[in-house]
């Protein structure tokens, strides 16, 4: 299996590098190959080309549109981290949530 690319995106790349981090422990216990990266919102055009998902902050929801149309040329998903999910460096279930998704884009 080849390594997925996930890209966590916050206003400063701070706080989702807590839940990067969390990701990055579950996917290692699964056996999952994953690079998972937390950057400022500024700071993600560079890497989009090779992203696999895009995950943003719940307190960015006023810049999903951007962020999407940013990623439309690549094919990327975008998903909005759930807020439960985010409060509570969920890692575990955000990495399934990401499965999922990857799973339905085929």
């Amino acid at each position: 299996m080849e390594k997925l690319n996930i890209l966590l995106c916050c206003g400063a790349g701070m706080s989702s590098g807590f839940l990067a981090q969390q990701m990055r422990g579950a996917a290692k216990k699964q056996g999952i190959m994953a690079k998972v990266e937390a950057k400022s919102q500024n700071n993600i055009a560079d890497d989009l080309p090779k992203t696999d998902i895009l995950l943003i902050g719940p307190h960015l929801s006023y810049a999903f549109d951007e962020l999407k149309a940013m990623c439309d040329p690549y094919a990327v998903p975008v998903l909005m981290i759930p807020k439960d999910m985010y409060a509570g460096l969920d890692g575990k279930g955000l990495l399934a949530l990401c499965m999922e998704t990857l799973k339905e884009k085929g």
